[in-house]
């Protein structure tokens, strides 16, 4: 390629172009153009943590349900991620990170026996549960 080529085929480099089929004002058009990443990263985080997959429900009633476990996941995410912000945690991570945590339930019914235990948690699991809420810590 000729350096005339070159120049010619980097002269637009950078530059974007955003166009509407309805007539918008510049300022609102770039707002909406902007929000919809937005849209794209909850789809990502649905598709990603939730492990989100295609789901065939003929039923009304049965696609209602779905869409709305799929909006209380991301509420969720979004909440934890909230719960988060001033820790280098994202949702992601903490929701991978918990992903090893559990809890041991002893019962004796003829004794009238119970007992929990959540399993030694490391210092990342530690920290996520006292940032949520502090009485996580103590059940």
């Amino acid at each position: 390629m000729l350096a005339t080529e070159l120049a010619a085929a980097e002269e637009f480099d950078g530059y974007s172009c955003v166009f509407c089929t309805r007539p918008l004002p510049q300022d609102k058009m770039l707002s909406l153009y902007f929000d919809k990443d937005v849209v794209e990263k909850a789809f990502r985080s649905l598709k990603g943590i939730t492990q989100l997959r295609p789901v065939r429900h003929w039923l009304a009633e049965r696609v209602h349900a779905h869409v709305f476990l799929c909006y209380l996941a991301y509420l969720l995410l979004s909440l934890l991620q909230y719960r988060l912000r001033k820790t280098d945690f994202t949702a992601e991570s903490a929701v991978l990170e918990l992903g090893s945590m559990h809890k041991v339930y002893l019962r004796d019914t003829k004794n009238r026996f119970h007992l929990s235990r959540v399993v030694t948690l490391t210092k990342k699991q530690e920290l996520i549960l006292k940032t949520i809420d502090k009485s996580l810590l103590n059940s």
